[in-house]
């Protein structure tokens, strides 16, 4: 947080509160709400924790990995002295039993339930230990619910949806986040409208399935007819997160393609490329689908970047179908790529499977994966090499010039960057400025080049005509 809207608030200034933000760009979202109430109601509100006697902690509990970083931080700031307010999928999770095992938890507060932090707070300055954790959340927040970014001014999250009708067999989202919820075009339109008023330059689109958009409000996904509204908005950059393979009809393909400011930037969560491992997974809508469709993204869309996410060590995932993964993976050369081992999660079906595959296995599978992909990603950024694109600076060196930004094929936080030197008489760009970059320069994740002018610019289009 760069800056106190507390100060903006009211006049008659309340305590301070502290927050500490875990988790994913959902979470996020969630947080800046909370934020934003905070500040409304006349709360300071500090990223630093030394500032305030009350911590507002927005947790994550998707695998055990997160979970334990929640507690961690938890239970490192109750040490401090730290009075807490626990929210987020860990409070949905866990429940009554944070409050039993933390005394320095003053209240919980579920995922459904954030839009209620004022109130909680306003009980625990009384006194009150507070649940305020609804058993079935149901609530998304919209354009008229506060909000202070917590990202840099050129990007914002923007959440589409809320929650899942998935039940992926390893996945507790649905259970912490509820059943999907969908926001109204016209309502999803008017915050991005007031996000290009902030200056936002790359609006990146996010719920648990972005491509089934609007399916429980208006009875069929709606995810194109969103696109094509969203073109009207004056921010360059439009990336969508989370596109499940089934749900890129034609249609949103076509948007894709025709909406200028929407990058042909896909997410693919695909998880894994054997029809066994995929029904036993409770993904059986996207058996022998994966490379049929890939074809047609890429005849369709043939600038796409394609990224995904891989799990490896599903119980009872044989060599042969882990050769198939690694197979699909050599041959389908993804752009950018993440693999996980598998986490057993209670309350999953998946859980209590058995023919559990040794931890040190799938932490091999998972590492030949990589290794897999390692020169198809090398391959990838190297072709990028000569072209002069669009690069947002993100970071900026005044002293040396030097600049750190990204391009369309990098989405912020899980995928590479644009090392920027400075263009001829040492011209420069300062954090939030999009600017052409010609790219001169390439490795396994990331990409170098050189800022130009107008002049440079005008010579390029020439010498390519």
């Amino acid at each position: 947080m760069s800056k106190d809207p507390g100060t903006e608030a009211q006049t008659t200034r309340r305590p301070t509160v502290a927050f500490a933000h875990l988790g994913c760009e959902k979470n996020r979202v969630d947080t800046e709400h909370m934020l934003g109430l905070l500040a409304q109601a006349g709360y300071g509100v500090s990223s630093d924790e030394n500032d305030a006697s009350v911590v507002v902690v927005n947790t994550c509990s998707f695998i055990q990995d997160a979970r334990e970083e929640s507690v961690r931080t938890l239970v490192g700031l109750a040490e401090q002295g730290k009075e807490l307010i626990i929210a987020g999928c860990l409070a949905q999770h866990f429940q009554e039993e944070l409050l039993d095992s933390l005394p320095e938890a003053k209240a919980i507060v579920g995922t459904g339930d954030y839009q209620h932090i004022v109130e909680v707070l306003q009980r625990v300055e009384a006194g009150e230990r507070v649940n305020r954790v609804s058993r079935t959340p149901t609530f998304v927040g919209d354009e008229h619910l506060p909000r202070y970014r917590t990202t840099g001014e050129a990007v914002a999250y923007l959440k589409v949806a809320e929650g899942c009708d998935y039940r992926c067999a390893f996945c507790i989202i649905p259970h912490l986040r509820g059943d999907q919820r969908s926001r109204p075009i016209e309502s999803i339109v008017a915050e991005a409208h007031q996000l290009a008023a902030q200056g936002v330059q790359e609006l990146i689109l996010i719920s648990q399935i972005t491509t089934n958009y609007g399916l429980d409000l208006y009875g069929k996904p709606r995810l194109a007819d969103l696109l094509r509204a969203l073109g009207e908005v004056e921010i360059p950059w439009i990336r969508v997160h989370y596109a499940y393979p089934t749900g890129l009809t034609p249609e949103v393909l076509s948007a894709y393609r025709e909406v200028p400011n929407v990058l042909p930037y896909l997410d693919l969560p695909l998880q894994h490329s054997h029809p066994d491992v995929l029904r036993a997974m409770n993904r059986p809508w996207q058996a022998e689908v994966n490379e049929r469709l890939l074809d047609r993204i890429r005849d369709q869309l043939p600038d796409a970047v394609l990224r995904t996410t891989l799990i490896v060590g599903f119980p009872g995932e044989t060599e042969a179908q882990f050769e198939h993964l690694a197979r699909f993976l050599e041959s389908q050369r993804f752009d950018h790529v993440g693999v996980f081992t598998f986490s057993p999660e209670e309350g999953t079906p998946a859980a209590a499977l058995p023919e559990r595959v040794p931890e040190n296995l799938a932490i091999a599978r998972k590492d030949r994966l990589m290794t897999l992909q390692q020169p198809i990603s090398a391959a990838a950024n190297a072709s990028w090499v000569g072209r002069t694109v669009d690069v947002l600076i993100e970071q900026h060196n005044p002293s040396t010039g030097a600049m750190i930004g990204r391009c369309g094929r990098f989405a912020p936080e899980v995928d590479g960057e644009v090392l920027v030197q400075p263009g001829e008489n040492g011209l420069q760009a300062g954090p939030g400025t999009m600017v052409p970059v010609k790219i001169t320069g390439s490795d396994v994740y990331d990409l170098s080049g050189q800022m130009v002018g107008a002049a440079a610019m005008v010579a390029a289009a020439r010498s390519s005509s």
